[in-house]
Protein backbone atom coordinates (compact mmCIF):
# COMPACT_ATOMS: atom_id res chain seq x y z
CA UNK A 1 0.00 0.00 0.00
CA UNK A 2 1.45 3.24 -0.68
CA UNK A 3 2.24 5.52 2.40
CA UNK A 4 0.36 8.45 1.78
CA UNK A 5 -2.40 6.05 1.68
CA UNK A 6 -1.57 4.48 4.47
CA UNK A 7 -1.47 7.88 6.97
CA UNK A 8 -4.79 8.82 5.33
CA UNK A 9 -6.45 5.32 6.28
CA UNK A 10 -4.91 5.32 9.90
CA UNK A 11 -5.75 8.83 10.56
CA UNK A 12 -9.38 7.83 10.84
CA UNK A 13 -8.48 4.90 12.77
CA UNK A 14 -6.95 7.08 15.20
CA UNK A 15 -10.12 9.44 15.26
CA UNK A 16 -12.58 6.73 16.10
CA UNK A 17 -10.58 5.68 19.03
CA UNK A 18 -9.89 9.10 20.64
CA UNK A 19 -13.04 9.97 20.29
CA UNK A 20 -14.41 6.39 21.50
CA UNK A 21 -12.54 6.25 24.69
CA UNK A 22 -13.35 9.55 25.42
CA UNK A 23 -17.01 9.14 24.97
CA UNK A 24 -17.88 11.80 22.40
CA UNK A 25 -20.20 11.55 19.61
CA UNK A 26 -18.33 11.94 15.99
CA UNK A 27 -19.89 12.43 13.13
CA UNK A 28 -17.72 11.76 9.59
CA UNK A 29 -18.85 13.86 7.14
CA UNK A 30 -17.89 13.62 3.20
CA UNK A 31 -14.99 11.11 4.48
CA UNK A 32 -15.06 7.21 5.06
CA UNK A 33 -13.10 6.44 7.79
CA UNK A 34 -11.76 2.95 7.08
CA UNK A 35 -13.28 1.15 9.53
CA UNK A 36 -16.64 2.52 8.56
CA UNK A 37 -18.46 -1.05 9.52
CA UNK A 38 -16.80 -0.95 12.93
CA UNK A 39 -17.80 2.48 14.13
CA UNK A 40 -18.90 2.55 17.73
CA UNK A 41 -22.50 2.61 18.58
CA UNK A 42 -22.45 7.20 19.42
CA UNK A 43 -20.44 7.43 15.55
CA UNK A 44 -21.78 7.83 12.03
CA UNK A 45 -20.78 8.88 8.58
CA UNK A 46 -23.15 11.26 6.12
CA UNK A 47 -21.79 11.69 2.91
CA UNK A 48 -22.38 10.58 -1.01
CA UNK A 49 -21.97 7.46 -2.49
CA UNK A 50 -18.57 7.67 -4.49
CA UNK A 51 -19.73 4.96 -6.43
CA UNK A 52 -22.67 6.82 -7.84
CA UNK A 53 -20.18 9.31 -8.90
CA UNK A 54 -17.68 8.36 -10.90
CA UNK A 55 -20.42 5.74 -12.03
CA UNK A 56 -23.25 8.44 -13.15
CA UNK A 57 -19.71 10.64 -15.46
CA UNK A 58 -18.86 7.42 -16.93
CA UNK A 59 -21.71 6.13 -18.50
CA UNK A 60 -22.54 9.83 -19.65
CA UNK A 61 -19.08 9.54 -20.85
CA UNK A 62 -19.83 6.16 -22.43
CA UNK A 63 -22.80 7.73 -24.06
CA UNK A 64 -22.05 10.46 -25.29
CA UNK A 65 -19.20 8.42 -27.13
CA UNK A 66 -21.10 5.70 -28.26
CA UNK A 67 -19.73 3.08 -26.37
CA UNK A 68 -16.18 3.43 -27.78
CA UNK A 69 -13.21 6.16 -27.85
CA UNK A 70 -10.17 6.50 -25.90
CA UNK A 71 -10.01 8.43 -22.82
CA UNK A 72 -7.44 9.96 -20.28
CA UNK A 73 -7.87 10.09 -16.33
CA UNK A 74 -7.21 12.69 -14.48
CA UNK A 75 -7.24 11.61 -10.60
CA UNK A 76 -7.77 13.25 -7.50
CA UNK A 77 -5.29 12.73 -4.17
CA UNK A 78 -3.80 9.22 -4.08
CA UNK A 79 -4.58 9.67 -0.67
CA UNK A 80 -8.22 10.46 -0.42
CA UNK A 81 -10.63 7.46 -0.78
CA UNK A 82 -12.94 9.72 -3.00
CA UNK A 83 -10.16 9.62 -5.21
CA UNK A 84 -9.51 6.11 -5.71
CA UNK A 85 -13.26 5.10 -5.65
CA UNK A 86 -14.16 7.34 -8.41
CA UNK A 87 -11.25 5.90 -10.55
CA UNK A 88 -12.23 2.53 -10.13
CA UNK A 89 -15.78 3.95 -11.26
CA UNK A 90 -14.46 4.99 -14.14
CA UNK A 91 -12.83 1.38 -15.03
CA UNK A 92 -15.82 -0.95 -13.88
CA UNK A 93 -18.23 1.05 -16.07
CA UNK A 94 -15.40 0.83 -19.48
CA UNK A 95 -15.50 -2.88 -17.96
CA UNK A 96 -19.07 -2.96 -18.73
CA UNK A 97 -19.95 -4.71 -22.47
CA UNK A 98 -21.72 -1.65 -23.64
CA UNK A 99 -18.66 0.75 -22.76
CA UNK A 100 -15.85 -2.11 -23.80
CA UNK A 101 -15.17 -0.09 -26.79
CA UNK A 102 -13.63 2.67 -24.62
CA UNK A 103 -9.85 2.77 -23.70
CA UNK A 104 -8.04 4.33 -21.13
CA UNK A 105 -4.57 5.73 -22.84
CA UNK A 106 -3.39 7.66 -19.37
CA UNK A 107 -4.21 8.16 -15.94
CA UNK A 108 -2.31 10.53 -14.23
CA UNK A 109 -3.02 12.81 -11.05
CA UNK A 110 -3.05 16.15 -10.53
CA UNK A 111 -4.29 16.58 -6.77
CA UNK A 112 -7.43 18.25 -7.20
CA UNK A 113 -5.69 21.48 -8.59
CA UNK A 114 -6.75 23.26 -11.58
CA UNK A 115 -3.05 24.37 -12.48
CA UNK A 116 -1.44 20.84 -11.96
CA UNK A 117 -4.42 19.78 -14.68
CA UNK A 118 -3.61 22.23 -16.85
CA UNK A 119 -0.09 21.09 -17.11
CA UNK A 120 -0.97 17.66 -16.88
CA UNK A 121 -2.83 18.12 -20.29
CA UNK A 122 -0.19 20.68 -21.62
CA UNK A 123 2.40 17.86 -21.70
CA UNK A 124 -0.51 15.37 -22.82
CA UNK A 125 -0.81 17.25 -25.38
CA UNK A 126 2.90 17.52 -26.58
CA UNK A 127 3.05 13.91 -26.10
CA UNK A 128 0.28 14.08 -29.11
CA UNK A 129 -1.55 11.32 -26.51
CA UNK A 130 -4.75 10.21 -28.44
CA UNK A 131 -7.95 11.49 -26.21
CA UNK A 132 -11.38 11.31 -27.03
CA UNK A 133 -12.35 12.31 -23.93
CA UNK A 134 -10.90 13.35 -20.51
CA UNK A 135 -12.84 12.03 -17.26
CA UNK A 136 -11.06 13.96 -13.87
CA UNK A 137 -11.89 13.03 -10.54
CA UNK A 138 -12.93 16.94 -9.37
CA UNK A 139 -14.49 19.76 -11.75
CA UNK A 140 -11.30 22.08 -10.86
CA UNK A 141 -9.13 19.38 -12.82
CA UNK A 142 -11.54 18.81 -15.40
CA UNK A 143 -11.57 23.26 -15.85
CA UNK A 144 -7.65 23.09 -16.18
CA UNK A 145 -7.85 20.01 -18.53
CA UNK A 146 -10.41 21.93 -20.71
CA UNK A 147 -8.63 25.54 -20.28
CA UNK A 148 -5.35 23.61 -21.57
CA UNK A 149 -7.18 22.12 -24.69
CA UNK A 150 -8.09 25.57 -25.67
CA UNK A 151 -5.05 27.24 -24.99
CA UNK A 152 -3.54 24.42 -27.54
CA UNK A 153 -6.31 25.31 -30.16
CA UNK A 154 -7.75 22.24 -29.35
CA UNK A 155 -11.86 21.51 -30.35
CA UNK A 156 -13.89 20.93 -27.14
CA UNK A 157 -16.72 19.81 -29.61
CA UNK A 158 -14.30 16.61 -30.20
CA UNK A 159 -13.25 15.76 -26.90
CA UNK A 160 -15.57 15.45 -24.06
CA UNK A 161 -14.46 16.72 -21.02
CA UNK A 162 -16.47 15.10 -17.93
CA UNK A 163 -15.68 16.43 -14.18
CA UNK A 164 -17.30 15.63 -10.44
CA UNK A 165 -19.16 17.76 -8.26
CA UNK A 166 -21.37 20.36 -10.17
CA UNK A 167 -19.18 23.21 -9.02
CA UNK A 168 -20.44 26.49 -10.02
CA UNK A 169 -17.57 27.55 -12.03
CA UNK A 170 -18.10 23.95 -13.54
CA UNK A 171 -21.85 24.74 -14.55
CA UNK A 172 -20.85 28.04 -16.31
CA UNK A 173 -18.25 25.89 -17.98
CA UNK A 174 -20.87 24.13 -19.42
CA UNK A 175 -23.32 26.69 -20.35
CA UNK A 176 -20.40 27.90 -22.67
CA UNK A 177 -20.23 24.60 -24.47
CA UNK A 178 -16.89 23.70 -22.63
CA UNK A 179 -17.59 21.18 -20.31
CA UNK A 180 -20.24 18.28 -21.36
CA UNK A 181 -20.78 16.37 -17.95
CA UNK A 182 -20.35 17.33 -14.16
CA UNK A 183 -21.65 15.00 -11.18
CA UNK A 184 -23.36 17.52 -8.36
CA UNK A 185 -22.43 16.51 -4.85
CA UNK A 186 -24.85 18.18 -2.98
CA UNK A 187 -23.09 19.99 0.34
CA UNK A 188 -25.78 21.36 1.83
CA UNK A 189 -27.61 18.20 2.14
CA UNK A 190 -24.47 16.70 3.76
CA UNK A 191 -24.09 19.07 6.10
CA UNK A 192 -27.78 19.07 7.21
CA UNK A 193 -27.27 15.06 7.47
CA UNK A 194 -24.67 15.80 9.63
CA UNK A 195 -26.36 17.88 11.89
CA UNK A 196 -29.86 15.81 11.55
CA UNK A 197 -27.49 12.86 12.42
CA UNK A 198 -25.58 14.37 15.57
CA UNK A 199 -28.71 16.06 17.27
CA UNK A 200 -30.23 12.44 17.43
CA UNK A 201 -27.20 10.32 18.67
CA UNK A 202 -27.31 13.89 21.24
CA UNK A 203 -30.88 13.14 22.62
CA UNK A 204 -30.41 9.20 21.99
CA UNK A 205 -32.80 8.79 19.21
CA UNK A 206 -32.19 6.31 16.55
CA UNK A 207 -29.83 7.25 13.81
CA UNK A 208 -28.42 5.78 11.01
CA UNK A 209 -25.08 5.30 10.82
CA UNK A 210 -24.43 5.42 6.95
CA UNK A 211 -26.01 8.07 5.86
CA UNK A 212 -25.96 8.57 1.62
CA UNK A 213 -26.54 11.42 0.06
CA UNK A 214 -27.63 11.27 -3.64
CA UNK A 215 -25.39 12.45 -6.44
CA UNK A 216 -27.17 13.79 -9.28
CA UNK A 217 -25.69 13.95 -13.17
CA UNK A 218 -25.94 17.34 -14.61
CA UNK A 219 -25.57 17.72 -18.40
CA UNK A 220 -26.38 20.93 -20.80
CA UNK A 221 -30.06 19.74 -20.77
CA UNK A 222 -30.53 20.12 -16.90
CA UNK A 223 -27.17 22.59 -15.90
CA UNK A 224 -30.14 25.79 -15.44
CA UNK A 225 -31.91 24.21 -12.84
CA UNK A 226 -28.80 24.02 -10.46
CA UNK A 227 -28.98 28.15 -10.65
CA UNK A 228 -29.23 28.15 -7.28
CA UNK A 229 -27.66 25.12 -6.12
CA UNK A 230 -24.92 25.43 -3.87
Amino acid sequence: MDRGIALAEDATVALTQIAAQADVPLVYVNRMPVNIDELPPNQAFVASNEVESGTLQTKEVCRLLGGKGEVVVIMGELSNQAARQRTQDIKDVIATEECSGMTIVDEQTANWQRTQAFDLMSNWITAGVPMDAVIANADEMAIGAMQALKAAGKNLDDIVVAGIDGSRDARAAMKEGEIEVTVFQDAFGQGRGAIDTTMKILKGAPFDQKTFIPFELITPANVDAYADRN
